[in-house]
Protein backbone atom coordinates (compact mmCIF):
# COMPACT_ATOMS: atom_id res chain seq x y z
CA UNK A 1 0.00 0.00 0.00
CA UNK A 2 3.20 2.29 0.53
CA UNK A 3 4.13 2.07 -2.60
CA UNK A 4 1.45 2.53 -4.16
CA UNK A 5 0.66 5.87 -2.48
CA UNK A 6 4.05 6.80 -3.51
CA UNK A 7 3.45 6.56 -6.47
CA UNK A 8 0.07 8.07 -7.28
CA UNK A 9 2.13 11.46 -5.32
CA UNK A 10 5.30 10.88 -7.46
CA UNK A 11 3.58 9.86 -11.34
CA UNK A 12 2.05 13.76 -11.06
CA UNK A 13 4.89 15.15 -10.32
CA UNK A 14 6.71 13.53 -13.09
CA UNK A 15 4.14 14.27 -15.62
CA UNK A 16 4.39 17.83 -14.21
CA UNK A 17 8.10 17.95 -14.79
CA UNK A 18 7.74 17.01 -18.72
CA UNK A 19 4.94 19.41 -19.08
CA UNK A 20 5.53 23.18 -20.43
CA UNK A 21 4.78 25.88 -17.98
CA UNK A 22 1.88 27.42 -19.79
CA UNK A 23 -0.43 23.64 -19.00
CA UNK A 24 0.01 24.45 -15.72
CA UNK A 25 -1.11 26.67 -13.18
CA UNK A 26 1.05 27.21 -9.94
CA UNK A 27 -0.33 28.76 -6.55
CA UNK A 28 0.56 32.02 -5.51
CA UNK A 29 2.39 30.49 -2.47
CA UNK A 30 4.46 28.20 -4.06
CA UNK A 31 5.00 31.52 -6.99
CA UNK A 32 6.05 33.48 -3.24
CA UNK A 33 8.30 30.79 -2.17
CA UNK A 34 10.28 31.16 -6.02
CA UNK A 35 10.58 34.79 -5.89
CA UNK A 36 12.14 34.57 -2.05
CA UNK A 37 14.58 31.02 -3.62
CA UNK A 38 15.34 33.81 -7.00
CA UNK A 39 16.11 36.34 -4.15
CA UNK A 40 18.87 34.44 -2.39
CA UNK A 41 20.19 33.29 -5.25
CA UNK A 42 20.69 36.99 -6.80
CA UNK A 43 19.59 35.96 -10.17
CA UNK A 44 18.61 39.66 -10.79
CA UNK A 45 21.83 41.09 -10.58
CA UNK A 46 23.38 39.32 -12.90
CA UNK A 47 20.63 38.35 -15.50
CA UNK A 48 19.91 42.28 -15.85
CA UNK A 49 22.00 44.92 -17.64
CA UNK A 50 22.67 47.75 -14.62
CA UNK A 51 22.46 50.21 -17.44
CA UNK A 52 18.85 50.35 -18.20
CA UNK A 53 17.88 46.93 -19.05
CA UNK A 54 15.05 45.19 -18.25
CA UNK A 55 14.65 42.72 -15.42
CA UNK A 56 16.02 39.43 -15.68
CA UNK A 57 16.40 39.71 -19.57
CA UNK A 58 19.70 39.47 -19.96
CA UNK A 59 22.62 41.53 -21.47
CA UNK A 60 25.06 41.63 -18.60
CA UNK A 61 28.74 41.52 -19.60
CA UNK A 62 30.67 39.98 -16.85
CA UNK A 63 34.38 40.12 -17.41
CA UNK A 64 35.97 36.72 -16.77
CA UNK A 65 39.62 35.25 -17.19
CA UNK A 66 38.91 34.04 -20.23
CA UNK A 67 36.55 36.79 -22.03
CA UNK A 68 33.38 38.61 -21.85
CA UNK A 69 30.49 36.93 -20.91
CA UNK A 70 26.98 37.63 -21.79
CA UNK A 71 24.21 36.78 -19.40
CA UNK A 72 21.28 35.53 -20.81
CA UNK A 73 17.11 36.00 -21.03
CA UNK A 74 15.56 34.12 -18.40
CA UNK A 75 12.27 36.03 -18.64
CA UNK A 76 9.31 33.65 -19.68
CA UNK A 77 9.37 34.74 -23.21
CA UNK A 78 9.22 32.03 -25.64
CA UNK A 79 10.63 33.55 -28.50
CA UNK A 80 13.38 34.91 -26.45
CA UNK A 81 14.06 33.90 -23.05
CA UNK A 82 12.96 30.18 -21.11
CA UNK A 83 9.61 30.01 -21.78
CA UNK A 84 9.11 26.90 -23.87
CA UNK A 85 11.22 24.97 -20.79
CA UNK A 86 9.60 22.51 -19.61
CA UNK A 87 10.36 21.78 -15.77
CA UNK A 88 13.03 19.11 -16.29
CA UNK A 89 14.84 21.68 -18.68
CA UNK A 90 14.92 24.20 -16.01
CA UNK A 91 16.02 21.47 -13.55
CA UNK A 92 18.89 21.10 -15.83
CA UNK A 93 19.65 24.37 -17.16
CA UNK A 94 20.10 25.45 -13.17
CA UNK A 95 21.31 22.38 -11.30
CA UNK A 96 23.43 21.11 -14.77
CA UNK A 97 24.26 24.07 -16.69
CA UNK A 98 22.61 22.57 -20.24
CA UNK A 99 20.42 24.60 -21.66
CA UNK A 100 17.05 23.67 -23.27
CA UNK A 101 18.29 23.42 -26.99
CA UNK A 102 21.01 21.33 -25.00
CA UNK A 103 24.25 23.58 -25.06
CA UNK A 104 25.97 24.22 -22.38
CA UNK A 105 26.35 27.00 -20.18
CA UNK A 106 29.33 28.68 -19.44
CA UNK A 107 30.05 28.48 -15.35
CA UNK A 108 29.63 32.13 -14.82
CA UNK A 109 26.09 30.98 -14.39
CA UNK A 110 26.66 28.94 -10.78
CA UNK A 111 25.21 25.62 -11.57
CA UNK A 112 28.11 24.22 -9.83
CA UNK A 113 26.62 25.77 -6.65
CA UNK A 114 22.74 25.64 -7.71
CA UNK A 115 23.20 21.82 -8.12
CA UNK A 116 22.80 21.10 -4.36
CA UNK A 117 18.77 22.59 -4.28
CA UNK A 118 16.22 20.30 -3.76
CA UNK A 119 13.71 19.20 -6.22
CA UNK A 120 10.98 21.30 -4.24
CA UNK A 121 12.99 24.23 -4.48
CA UNK A 122 13.61 24.42 -8.19
CA UNK A 123 9.85 23.52 -8.37
CA UNK A 124 9.13 26.41 -6.72
CA UNK A 125 11.47 28.64 -8.79
CA UNK A 126 10.58 27.39 -11.87
CA UNK A 127 6.83 28.46 -10.74
CA UNK A 128 8.02 31.92 -10.32
CA UNK A 129 10.20 32.17 -13.32
CA UNK A 130 7.38 30.79 -15.33
CA UNK A 131 3.90 33.01 -13.60
CA UNK A 132 6.06 35.35 -11.72
CA UNK A 133 8.39 37.32 -14.24
CA UNK A 134 6.84 39.76 -16.69
CA UNK A 135 8.24 38.20 -19.88
CA UNK A 136 10.34 40.53 -22.52
CA UNK A 137 10.33 39.69 -25.85
CA UNK A 138 14.20 40.90 -26.60
CA UNK A 139 16.95 38.99 -27.36
CA UNK A 140 20.26 39.12 -25.26
CA UNK A 141 23.44 40.03 -27.24
CA UNK A 142 25.15 36.20 -27.60
CA UNK A 143 27.88 35.47 -25.50
CA UNK A 144 31.54 35.52 -28.69
CA UNK A 145 34.38 33.92 -26.44
CA UNK A 146 38.11 33.27 -28.29
CA UNK A 147 38.48 29.68 -29.91
CA UNK A 148 38.36 27.47 -28.69
CA UNK A 149 36.05 28.39 -25.77
CA UNK A 150 33.27 29.81 -27.85
CA UNK A 151 33.08 25.64 -28.65
CA UNK A 152 30.50 24.86 -26.35
CA UNK A 153 30.71 21.40 -25.70
CA UNK A 154 33.96 21.73 -24.07
CA UNK A 155 32.33 21.96 -21.21
CA UNK A 156 31.19 18.78 -20.83
CA UNK A 157 34.98 17.48 -20.22
CA UNK A 158 35.02 19.98 -17.95
CA UNK A 159 31.33 19.04 -16.40
CA UNK A 160 32.57 15.40 -16.08
CA UNK A 161 35.53 16.74 -13.99
CA UNK A 162 34.11 19.49 -11.65
CA UNK A 163 30.25 20.03 -11.57
CA UNK A 164 28.95 17.69 -8.51
CA UNK A 165 26.12 15.91 -8.91
CA UNK A 166 24.28 15.11 -5.80
CA UNK A 167 21.83 17.49 -3.60
CA UNK A 168 22.10 18.67 -0.27
CA UNK A 169 21.80 16.65 2.50
CA UNK A 170 21.48 18.07 6.21
CA UNK A 171 24.48 16.74 8.66
CA UNK A 172 22.99 14.92 11.59
CA UNK A 173 26.13 16.16 13.84
CA UNK A 174 25.00 19.45 12.86
CA UNK A 175 22.17 21.62 14.14
CA UNK A 176 18.68 22.62 12.14
CA UNK A 177 20.33 26.36 11.39
CA UNK A 178 23.81 25.12 10.22
CA UNK A 179 22.65 22.78 7.61
CA UNK A 180 20.40 25.38 6.55
CA UNK A 181 22.87 27.88 6.60
CA UNK A 182 25.35 25.46 4.55
CA UNK A 183 22.44 25.09 1.85
CA UNK A 184 22.13 28.67 0.93
CA UNK A 185 26.31 29.59 1.56
CA UNK A 186 26.87 26.59 -1.05
CA UNK A 187 23.99 26.66 -3.11
CA UNK A 188 21.46 29.76 -3.65
CA UNK A 189 23.89 32.30 -2.42
CA UNK A 190 26.52 30.76 -4.33
CA UNK A 191 29.55 32.20 -1.68
CA UNK A 192 32.05 30.12 -2.64
CA UNK A 193 31.54 31.31 -6.41
CA UNK A 194 33.52 34.24 -5.58
CA UNK A 195 35.02 33.75 -2.19
CA UNK A 196 36.82 30.38 -3.13
CA UNK A 197 40.02 30.61 -5.03
CA UNK A 198 40.10 28.91 -8.85
CA UNK A 199 42.35 26.18 -10.23
CA UNK A 200 44.15 26.33 -13.44
CA UNK A 201 40.78 25.01 -15.47
CA UNK A 202 39.47 27.61 -13.58
CA UNK A 203 37.21 25.38 -10.76
CA UNK A 204 36.86 26.06 -7.73
CA UNK A 205 39.67 24.68 -5.19
CA UNK A 206 37.15 23.47 -2.67
CA UNK A 207 40.14 21.91 -0.33
CA UNK A 208 40.65 26.14 0.13
CA UNK A 209 36.94 27.00 0.82
CA UNK A 210 35.89 30.49 0.73
CA UNK A 211 39.28 31.57 1.75
CA UNK A 212 39.25 34.32 -1.29
CA UNK A 213 39.14 34.14 -4.95
CA UNK A 214 39.58 37.01 -7.42
CA UNK A 215 36.60 38.37 -9.32
CA UNK A 216 36.82 40.08 -12.13
CA UNK A 217 38.16 43.42 -11.01
CA UNK A 218 37.51 42.81 -7.96
CA UNK A 219 39.05 40.07 -4.88
CA UNK A 220 36.88 38.50 -2.59
CA UNK A 221 38.61 38.00 0.78
CA UNK A 222 38.89 35.26 2.72
CA UNK A 223 35.85 34.10 5.18
CA UNK A 224 36.88 31.79 6.74
CA UNK A 225 37.03 31.50 10.67
CA UNK A 226 40.97 32.34 10.26
CA UNK A 227 40.77 35.18 13.43
CA UNK A 228 43.45 37.08 11.28
CA UNK A 229 43.33 36.65 7.34
CA UNK A 230 39.48 35.45 7.44
CA UNK A 231 36.63 36.79 9.25
CA UNK A 232 37.15 34.92 12.81
CA UNK A 233 36.87 37.79 14.83
CA UNK A 234 33.63 38.76 13.67
CA UNK A 235 30.66 37.78 15.92
CA UNK A 236 27.73 36.47 14.44
CA UNK A 237 25.74 39.71 15.04
CA UNK A 238 28.25 41.69 12.78
CA UNK A 239 28.09 39.09 10.38
CA UNK A 240 24.65 39.21 10.07
CA UNK A 241 24.83 43.11 10.01
CA UNK A 242 27.40 43.37 7.03
CA UNK A 243 25.25 40.78 5.29
CA UNK A 244 22.07 43.31 5.50
CA UNK A 245 23.67 46.33 5.23
CA UNK A 246 26.85 45.87 3.40
CA UNK A 247 28.98 47.61 5.91
CA UNK A 248 30.40 47.52 9.30
CA UNK A 249 32.03 50.52 10.99
CA UNK A 250 35.96 50.23 10.89
CA UNK A 251 35.88 46.88 9.14
CA UNK A 252 34.73 46.39 5.81
CA UNK A 253 32.06 48.21 3.11
CA UNK A 254 31.00 45.87 0.66
CA UNK A 255 31.42 46.74 -3.23
CA UNK A 256 31.70 45.20 -7.00
CA UNK A 257 29.78 42.07 -6.52
CA UNK A 258 29.32 42.09 -2.67
CA UNK A 259 27.69 45.14 -3.13
CA UNK A 260 25.14 43.79 -5.59
CA UNK A 261 24.47 40.68 -3.22
CA UNK A 262 23.97 43.02 -0.62
CA UNK A 263 21.59 45.22 -2.59
CA UNK A 264 19.40 42.56 -4.91
CA UNK A 265 19.93 39.74 -2.80
CA UNK A 266 21.12 39.75 1.10
CA UNK A 267 19.28 42.49 2.24
CA UNK A 268 15.64 41.16 1.47
CA UNK A 269 16.40 37.45 3.33
CA UNK A 270 15.24 36.50 6.41
CA UNK A 271 16.83 37.31 9.68
CA UNK A 272 16.16 33.77 10.16
CA UNK A 273 18.47 32.57 6.88
CA UNK A 274 20.81 35.28 7.54
CA UNK A 275 22.00 34.37 11.02
CA UNK A 276 22.06 30.41 9.34
CA UNK A 277 23.91 31.59 6.63
CA UNK A 278 26.21 33.84 9.29
CA UNK A 279 26.02 30.01 11.38
CA UNK A 280 27.73 28.07 8.92
CA UNK A 281 30.54 30.72 7.31
CA UNK A 282 31.87 31.03 10.77
CA UNK A 283 32.15 27.70 10.84
CA UNK A 284 34.39 26.86 7.80
CA UNK A 285 38.00 26.40 9.10
CA UNK A 286 40.98 27.80 7.23
CA UNK A 287 43.18 26.03 4.54
CA UNK A 288 45.87 26.90 7.07
CA UNK A 289 47.09 24.39 9.20
CA UNK A 290 48.86 26.67 11.78
CA UNK A 291 46.80 30.13 12.04
CA UNK A 292 49.25 33.21 12.27
CA UNK A 293 49.18 35.75 14.75
CA UNK A 294 48.96 38.87 14.90
CA UNK A 295 46.79 42.02 13.40
CA UNK A 296 43.72 41.44 11.08
CA UNK A 297 43.15 43.74 8.41
CA UNK A 298 40.17 45.60 10.50
CA UNK A 299 42.90 46.70 12.48
CA UNK A 300 46.01 47.90 10.37
CA UNK A 301 46.54 51.80 10.04
CA UNK A 302 46.06 54.65 11.74
CA UNK A 303 44.43 58.54 10.96
CA UNK A 304 46.96 60.48 9.34
CA UNK A 305 48.09 63.40 6.24
CA UNK A 306 50.80 63.86 4.39
CA UNK A 307 49.75 67.20 3.35
CA UNK A 308 53.14 69.16 4.76
CA UNK A 309 54.56 67.82 1.94
CA UNK A 310 53.33 69.70 -0.67
CA UNK A 311 51.59 72.35 1.15
CA UNK A 312 52.39 75.46 -0.54
CA UNK A 313 52.62 73.97 -4.09
CA UNK A 314 50.55 73.86 -7.11
CA UNK A 315 48.38 70.82 -8.06
CA UNK A 316 50.79 70.18 -11.34
CA UNK A 317 53.79 71.18 -9.18
CA UNK A 318 52.91 68.55 -6.56
CA UNK A 319 52.37 65.84 -8.94
CA UNK A 320 55.68 65.67 -9.86
CA UNK A 321 57.23 65.47 -6.24
CA UNK A 322 57.76 62.75 -3.99
CA UNK A 323 53.97 63.44 -2.08
CA UNK A 324 52.42 62.84 -5.20
CA UNK A 325 49.59 60.25 -3.80
CA UNK A 326 49.09 62.95 -0.87
CA UNK A 327 48.39 65.71 -3.27
CA UNK A 328 45.92 63.50 -5.28
CA UNK A 329 44.37 62.47 -1.82
CA UNK A 330 44.13 65.75 -0.87
CA UNK A 331 42.53 67.12 -4.04
CA UNK A 332 39.89 63.97 -5.06
CA UNK A 333 39.38 61.99 -1.75
CA UNK A 334 39.81 64.47 1.50
CA UNK A 335 36.42 65.89 1.19
CA UNK A 336 34.46 62.93 1.54
CA UNK A 337 36.52 60.51 3.52
CA UNK A 338 38.02 63.51 6.05
CA UNK A 339 41.48 65.57 5.88
CA UNK A 340 43.29 62.26 7.92
CA UNK A 341 41.18 59.80 6.36
CA UNK A 342 38.83 59.57 9.31
CA UNK A 343 35.26 59.11 7.41
CA UNK A 344 32.36 60.81 8.81
CA UNK A 345 30.46 60.14 12.43
CA UNK A 346 27.63 58.37 10.31
CA UNK A 347 29.73 55.95 8.28
CA UNK A 348 28.69 57.01 5.24
CA UNK A 349 31.98 57.50 4.14
CA UNK A 350 33.99 55.18 5.89
CA UNK A 351 37.40 55.64 7.29
CA UNK A 352 40.32 54.71 5.02
CA UNK A 353 42.21 52.84 8.33
CA UNK A 354 40.92 50.17 10.09
CA UNK A 355 39.42 49.17 6.75
CA UNK A 356 39.75 45.80 5.15
CA UNK A 357 39.93 46.83 1.51
CA UNK A 358 43.10 49.35 2.45
CA UNK A 359 44.80 46.65 4.82
CA UNK A 360 43.72 43.51 2.85
CA UNK A 361 46.53 40.53 1.74
CA UNK A 362 46.65 42.23 -1.62
CA UNK A 363 45.92 45.87 -3.61
CA UNK A 364 43.34 44.90 -5.54
CA UNK A 365 40.12 46.67 -4.02
CA UNK A 366 42.15 49.70 -3.57
CA UNK A 367 43.17 50.11 -7.44
CA UNK A 368 39.06 48.88 -8.24
CA UNK A 369 37.36 51.32 -5.72
CA UNK A 370 39.22 54.26 -7.35
CA UNK A 371 38.81 53.20 -10.43
CA UNK A 372 35.08 51.45 -10.54
CA UNK A 373 33.75 53.19 -7.28
CA UNK A 374 31.08 51.89 -4.70
CA UNK A 375 27.40 51.71 -5.82
CA UNK A 376 25.09 50.22 -2.92
CA UNK A 377 21.32 50.71 -2.50
CA UNK A 378 19.77 49.11 1.00
CA UNK A 379 16.95 50.15 3.08
CA UNK A 380 19.26 52.76 4.63
CA UNK A 381 19.67 54.55 1.64
CA UNK A 382 22.06 55.01 -1.70
CA UNK A 383 25.56 55.14 -1.06
CA UNK A 384 27.95 55.96 -3.95
CA UNK A 385 31.46 56.46 -4.03
CA UNK A 386 32.05 58.46 -7.68
CA UNK A 387 34.24 56.08 -10.41
CA UNK A 388 37.92 57.84 -10.80
CA UNK A 389 38.77 55.35 -13.96
CA UNK A 390 35.34 55.59 -15.91
CA UNK A 391 36.30 57.02 -19.17
CA UNK A 392 32.85 58.77 -19.48
CA UNK A 393 31.28 58.85 -16.23
CA UNK A 394 34.32 59.77 -14.30
CA UNK A 395 33.72 63.50 -12.65
CA UNK A 396 38.02 63.36 -12.39
CA UNK A 397 39.96 60.83 -14.28
CA UNK A 398 43.15 59.78 -13.27
CA UNK A 399 45.37 57.65 -15.13
CA UNK A 400 47.42 54.94 -14.51
CA UNK A 401 50.40 56.54 -13.19
CA UNK A 402 47.81 58.76 -10.71
CA UNK A 403 46.08 56.08 -9.37
CA UNK A 404 49.01 53.81 -8.59
CA UNK A 405 50.40 57.04 -6.46
CA UNK A 406 47.06 57.67 -4.64
CA UNK A 407 46.65 53.65 -3.98
CA UNK A 408 50.21 53.49 -3.05
CA UNK A 409 49.48 56.50 -0.49
CA UNK A 410 46.91 54.73 0.79
CA UNK A 411 48.42 51.68 1.69
CA UNK A 412 51.73 53.07 3.23
CA UNK A 413 49.44 55.85 5.14
CA UNK A 414 46.22 53.78 6.47
CA UNK A 415 46.89 49.70 5.45
CA UNK A 416 48.91 47.36 4.27
CA UNK A 417 52.22 49.23 4.28
CA UNK A 418 54.36 45.98 2.33
CA UNK A 419 51.97 46.07 -0.58
CA UNK A 420 53.04 48.50 -3.52
CA UNK A 421 51.07 49.11 -6.86
CA UNK A 422 52.27 49.80 -10.24
CA UNK A 423 50.50 51.49 -13.19
CA UNK A 424 51.00 48.15 -14.79
CA UNK A 425 48.58 46.54 -11.92
CA UNK A 426 46.05 49.28 -12.19
CA UNK A 427 46.05 48.58 -16.09
CA UNK A 428 44.87 44.86 -15.05
CA UNK A 429 41.94 46.01 -13.21
CA UNK A 430 41.36 48.97 -15.76
CA UNK A 431 41.05 45.73 -18.33
CA UNK A 432 38.75 43.83 -15.58
CA UNK A 433 41.19 41.79 -14.28
CA UNK A 434 43.89 39.25 -14.49
CA UNK A 435 43.41 37.02 -17.87
CA UNK A 436 44.01 33.40 -17.90
CA UNK A 437 46.32 31.33 -20.11
CA UNK A 438 43.60 28.89 -20.57
CA UNK A 439 42.89 29.49 -24.04
CA UNK A 440 46.73 29.26 -25.08
CA UNK A 441 46.95 26.04 -23.17
CA UNK A 442 43.80 24.67 -25.05
CA UNK A 443 44.93 25.56 -28.21
CA UNK A 444 48.09 24.38 -27.50
CA UNK A 445 46.59 21.13 -26.14
CA UNK A 446 44.21 20.90 -29.46
CA UNK A 447 47.23 21.49 -31.77
CA UNK A 448 49.09 18.69 -29.78
CA UNK A 449 46.53 16.43 -30.16
CA UNK A 450 45.61 17.51 -33.91
CA UNK A 451 49.26 16.68 -34.94
CA UNK A 452 48.81 13.26 -32.36
CA UNK A 453 45.81 12.09 -34.84
CA UNK A 454 47.39 12.80 -37.81
CA UNK A 455 50.88 11.05 -37.02
CA UNK A 456 48.93 7.59 -35.51
CA UNK A 457 47.12 8.40 -39.11
CA UNK A 458 50.16 8.50 -41.14
CA UNK A 459 51.63 5.24 -39.13
CA UNK A 460 48.45 3.51 -39.97
CA UNK A 461 48.88 4.21 -43.41
CA UNK A 462 52.52 3.06 -43.46
CA UNK A 463 51.90 -0.20 -42.02
CA UNK A 464 48.84 -0.82 -44.54
CA UNK A 465 51.37 0.08 -46.71
CA UNK A 466 54.27 -2.81 -45.97
CA UNK A 467 51.73 -5.20 -45.82
CA UNK A 468 50.46 -4.69 -48.88
CA UNK A 469 53.61 -4.71 -50.46
CA UNK A 470 54.44 -7.87 -52.62
CA UNK A 471 57.59 -9.84 -50.88
CA UNK A 472 61.06 -9.80 -53.29
CA UNK A 473 61.93 -13.50 -54.63
CA UNK A 474 64.81 -14.81 -52.97
CA UNK A 475 68.35 -14.66 -55.02
CA UNK A 476 69.68 -17.62 -57.02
Amino acid sequence: MKTVKSFALAAPLALAALAPANAQEFSQELIEKGRYLATASDCVACHTNHSGGKPMAGGLPMASPVGTIMSTNITPSKQFGIGAYTESQFADAVRKGIRGDGANLYPAMPYVSYSNMTDEDIHALYAYFMQGVQPIDEKAPETTLPFPMNIRASMIGWNLLFRPNEMHKDDPAQSAEWNRGKYLAEGAAHCSTCHTPRGVFMQEQKNLNLTGGQVGAWYAPDITNDPVHGIGSWTQEELVTYLKTGKLGNKAQAAGSMAEAVSYSFQHMTDADLNAIATYVRSVPSANAAQAGGATRFDKGAAGNDQSGFRGKGYAEGLAGDHAGAQIFAANCASCHGYNAQGTKDGYYPSLFHNAATAGDNSVNVISAILNGVDRHTEAGHVFMPPFGDQVNAVVQLNNVEVASLSNYLLAQYGNETLKVTPEDVQVIRDGGPSSNLVEMARIGMGAGAAAIVLLLAGIVWLRGRKAKPAEPLEA
